[in-house]
């Protein structure tokens, strides 16, 4: 296994900005120290990877891991603090960390096909099964869903004016009307996974599905299936956003207008990112409007 640096193509974009070209000038130093402080084999970076340099590895003993070069942005900011948290219930075990390089040593599922590639209801009932085990209590030092939805109320209106109001006003006036609503009336405080869509769980022989690269907050139990509802891994259509919608809540006995109004703010505050618009967030709005 070589340990020469190669950038796949879903990483790319991070050239087009100033500190992400800083993160690939330092990127060999780190993955050489890595591989040095853990005794690594690395194959070749996984090609699906879009904000992380992440690889096969095997520790000297033998054992298949995951090295996981993060882009130091905020999102990611506290994933191996949840994946610490979860402990490998129902979620890939940290296996070791180094937080100033920015690297962790996780857990390889095997044979870690993607929960996309079984039929949507299977992969649902999959779904039904880990996120009551994902919700447990937590607090600091995750960010909490009310501070993240600040930021996304604060920045909807900029990005829409900023890259030419690419969609239709009725629809941001939603979004910032749905959050004025929803954040001060949560309930229980858990931990949520802003992230958890049909690619981010794998199959694996320790559990049959397990999660990967969790972008954790501190949130209601209501906010934990919008990114399974809105994702289009499972199907992108008015009925199969509304059918992952409707089973995800009777299934787990969740508020079904509150996991609406939650999948139409996020979706919307991530159809913009920096220049790009992303058109099938912008679809799962409209249709989750006239729901």
């Amino acid at each position: 296994m070589a340990t020469e640096l190669e950038i796949p193509d879903g990483l790319r974009w991070v050239e087009r900005v100033p500190a992400g070209r800083d993160w690939l000038a330092v990127l060999p130093e780190r993955l050489a120290a890595c591989v040095d402080r853990w005794g690594l084999r690395v194959g070749r970076p996984y090609p699906y990877a879009f904000a992380s340099l992440a690889m096969p590895a095997e520790l000297p003993d033998g054992t298949p891991a995951v090295l996981k070069l993060q882009f130091p942005d905020d999102d990611s900011m506290h994933e191996a603090t949840a994946l610490a948290h979860w402990a490998g219930r129902g979620a890939i075990r940290l296996l070791d960390h180094a937080p100033e390089r920015r690297a962790l040593l996780v857990e390889r599922c095997v044979p870690g096909t993607p929960l996309h590639r079984v039929p949507a209801d299977e992969a649902l009932d999959a779904v039904v099964e880990l996120l009551p085990r994902l919700g447990v209590p937590a607090g600091p030092p995750f960010t909490s869903l009310a501070e993240e939805a600040a930021g996304w109320a604060e920045r909807m209106p900029v990005n829409w004016e900023r890259v030419g109001r690419p969609y239709e006003r009725r629809l941001l006036d939603a979004a910032l009307g749905l959050l004025a609503d929803l954040v001060p009336s949560q309930g229980e405080q858990v931990l949520v996974n802003q992230d958890l869509h049909a690619g981010n769980v794998l199959r694996a022989t320790r559990e049959p599905w397990l999660v990967i690269d969790p972008k954790p907050l501190v949130g209601e139990r209501e906010f934990a299936p919008v990114p399974m509802v809105r994702g289009a891994e499972l199907g992108h259509s008015p009925a199969a956003v509304r059918h992952r919608l409707d089973r995800l809540c009777a299934e787990l006995g969740l508020d079904r207008e509150r996991v609406r109004g939650w999948t139409v703010a996020q979706t919307l505050a991530w159809s913009i990112g920096g220049d790009d618009v992303f058109p099938r967030q912008v679809e799962v709005v409209r249709w989750l409007l006239d729901d």
